[in-house]
């Protein structure tokens, strides 16, 4: 047995390779990087050297891809220019273009497919493809880091999204730039993931949420936009402490949504909404700030049913949109909200008004369900309407009442954003 030994460790002196994962620098040229995967063994490294490396290549096995200052990986215009079928597999710091443009096939800078599992996709720069990365049915991805810029040569529907997740449980997306393309991150179909401290520019969504369940979206940029995060067909989702800064539609939208966790959220300048609810329910909605849009928060379809408290609504045009024949109380445990348009008094100083405070009166409601009526404002009878109203609460026809409003908002700053993954 000793003699066996002896030998075994003879023959790992002489074939250090079969012993240990081995480094390989893979020059520049068409065939040379395909070459190189085909005879690595699992666990290698290959360098990527400075030039263009042919792409459009599977990788079958675990490897690490290297890439060195000056080195592309260019897909040519077929299919994608990196598909991933193994498990742990790692690519980083290359720069990686030239995918296809077929949407059915998911033409993609980088495709983590099935077997996938622990790919780590870090610090690279994905240009002009389709998708930037697909993590398609790979368990535990990781997208950290990089910068993904997506086409610019469609309209905007027909592009690709920056990340896209499907059905891959435990992927993080986290601390990349992502601008151009279609949504920043589209999620369909997967659980338990985490897109944190991401930043998002010139696209229709910043992120997108369909049948996402127990995940979460914190720390995220979304500037100028579409939209900025659209949470549907969702439960169990954490959205914390995200910007949302001059989103054309919604800041966030809340789509069949329930039983989530928004809070410390800021949404700024939005041309629209700054929350749009539409038949969610059972969400707790607090200590965020909506700040200088067309409408604070407008709810719909059936959507009574959210804890709404220790937000801030500051400048918007109109603060609540809502329509109904009962009252919804949104305050708690003596906690309600803060609106800048409230002329509050705080006689006992404990910070909350003495008084509630009604967003909306029955004109509000009248011109909401019939626009055409906003040619009457002007008329006596109708001012005389709302003065009584605003004098006399009882005549109110139902809605938001706040029985605790807030004399201080709370303060969110927007944050000073960089690229940036810590490991």
């Amino acid at each position: 047995m000793q003699r066996l030994g002896h030998i075994l460790l003879a023959l790992c002196l002489i074939l250090p390779g079969a012993a240990r994962a081995g480094i390989s620098d893979v020059p520049a040229g068409a065939g040379a990087l395909e070459h190189a995967i085909e005879s690595a063994r699992a666990g290698d490294t290959l360098r990527l050297g400075p030039g263009r490396h042919q792409g459009s290549i599977e990788i079958t096995r675990p490897l690490t891809i290297d890439c060195a200052e000056g080195a592309v990986i260019d897909g040519m215009g077929q299919g994608s220019a990196l598909i991933v079928t193994a498990p742990d597999v790692e690519i980083t710091g290359c720069t990686i273009l030239g995918s296809g443009s077929d949407h059915e096939n998911i033409d993609s800078g980088i495709r983590l497919l099935k077997g996938a599992e622990g790919a780590r996709v870090i610090d690279n720069h994905l240009i002009g493809n389709l998708y930037g990365v697909d993590i398609h049915g790979a368990h535990n991805a990781l997208v950290a880091g990089n910068v993904i810029e997506g086409r610019q040569d469609h309209r905007m529907n027909e592009r690709g999204n920056g990340v896209y997740v499907w059905n891959a449980p435990g992927s993080d997306v986290i601390g990349n730039d992502i601008r151009w393309g279609r949504d920043g991150v589209f999620v369909n179909t997967s659980h338990s993931n985490a897109f944190r401290g991401n930043r998002f520019r010139d696209l229709r969504f910043a992120i997108h949420y369909m049948y996402a369940n127990k995940s979460e979206v914190t720390g995220n940029l979304s500037i100028g936009n579409h939209l900025g995060y659209a949470l549907m067909y969702s439960k169990g989702v954490k959205i914390e402490n995200n910007v949302s800064i001059d989103d054309d539609q919604h800041g966030i939208m809340l789509n069949y949504t329930n039983s989530s966790t928004i809070r410390g959220n800021l949404v700024r300048g939005g041309k629209d909404r700054c929350l749009f609810i539409y038949n969610a329910h059972k969400n707790a909605i607090t200590s965020n700030r909506f700040e200088r849009c067309m409408t604070g928060i407008h709810f719909t379809a059936g959507s009574e049913r959210n804890q709404i408290t220790d937000n801030s609504f500051v400048g918007n045009r109109t603060q609540v949109k809502y329509v109904g024949t009962s009252w919804v109380d949104w305050s708690q445990d003596g906690s309600g909200n803060y609106w800048s348009d409230f002329a509050a008094y705080d006689l006992d100083g404990n910070g909350v008004a003495d008084t509630p405070y009604r967003p909306n009166d029955s004109m509000d409601h009248i011109i909401w369900t019939q626009p055409a009526a906003k040619l009457l404002m002007g008329a006596p009878a109708v001012q005389l309407v709302k003065w009584a109203q605003s004098t006399f609460p009882a005549l109110l026809p139902g809605g938001v009442v706040d029985m605790h409003p807030l004399m201080r908002p709370v303060d969110i700053p927007v944050p000073e954003w960089e690229a940036r993954y810590d490991g």
